[in-house]
């Protein structure tokens, strides 16, 4: 059994988030330990679509996390035959056991494992652990904090300054879109970065690191809601390709420092990528 922190009530949003956090770890042990080993790569869908038996076994280890608490709760999780859609009304938790597969599988460090809690389809506290990169985030009642340390997004407010990552990968049918976004940005903002690590990214503009991710596509719950749930905790904007407020269910992910013209150009960038 794990640890429990003294002074939370069971249910509480303060509770869901440190539960969040605890099995993140967990499930980014359990990855970190196979990392840069010799594992099996098999393909789910696409030439670039892979998985492993540590995203299984991270997956299962998470799950074992927060079952001891909530052993009653829909998970939403990537692989096997956890549900896939998140319940609109309830609490749920909403896990990716590794998030850049592509980029464990070749020994890059950016990967991570994210935990989302949600109530009502709202997220109430999240956890994106990177262990090869020694960074742990976590977002919940009392703020968002990197190792400890809290976090807030970038004071920039001139897009000439900043540093926009296109995320969610266009498919080899979709290069026009994913061509089409990186012009975007180039033509746009001071540079563009990719890490081929949804969570990553979002971690990084809660952080300051980054000040904007752009994608078209409607990204799937487990890589993008724990790391939404940083960003606007630390003070950023996240919206959809109209410019509503993100949900789990959106079209479009636009997330930024929040800065008016920043976001401004950073939805235009998003809406130009299909025109």
């Amino acid at each position: 059994m794990s640890e429990r922190e003294e002074g939370l009530e069971v249910g509480s949003p303060a509770d869901r988030a440190a539960v969040a956090a605890r099995a993140a770890e967990a499930g980014s042990k359990v990855a970190h330990d196979s990392f840069r080993k010799d594992i099996p790569v098999e393909l789910k869908g696409g030439k670039t679509d892979v998985v492993t038996q540590a995203d299984r076994d991270a997956q299962r280890t998470v799950i074992e996390m927060i079952r001891e608490t909530y052993p009653d709760d829909p998970i939403v999780g990537e692989e096997d035959d956890e549900r896939k859609t998140v319940p609109p009304e309830g609490p749920a938790w909403i896990i990716d056991p590794i998030d850049g597969t592509n980029n464990y599988v070749r020994g890059i460090r950016i990967f991570a494992t994210a935990v989302a809690a949600v109530v009502d389809g709202e997220p109430v506290g999240s956890a994106v652990v990177m262990p090869a990169l020694g960074d742990t985030y976590r977002a919940g009642p009392d703020g968002v904090t990197r190792n400890g340390e809290p976090i807030s997004v970038s004071d920039r407010d001139d897009p000439e300054t900043c540093a926009v990552c296109p995320t969610i990968w266009w498919d080899f049918d979709q290069r026009d879109q994913y061509a089409a976004a990186t012009r975007e940005i180039v033509d746009r903002f001071g540079d563009m970065r990719r890490y081929g690590c949804a969570q990553a990214a979002l971690s990084m503009v809660a952080a300051g690191a980054l000040d904007g991710v752009i994608t078209n596509h409607r990204a799937n719950p487990w890589d993008s809601v724990a790391g939404v749930h940083l960003i606007r905790t630390a003070g950023g904007t996240v919206t959809d390709i109209e410019g509503e407020p993100w949900r789990y269910d959106s079209r479009g992910l636009v997330a930024s420092n929040g800065k008016d013209e920043v976001h401004d150009e950073v939805l235009a960038a998003t809406r130009a990528i299909e025109t």
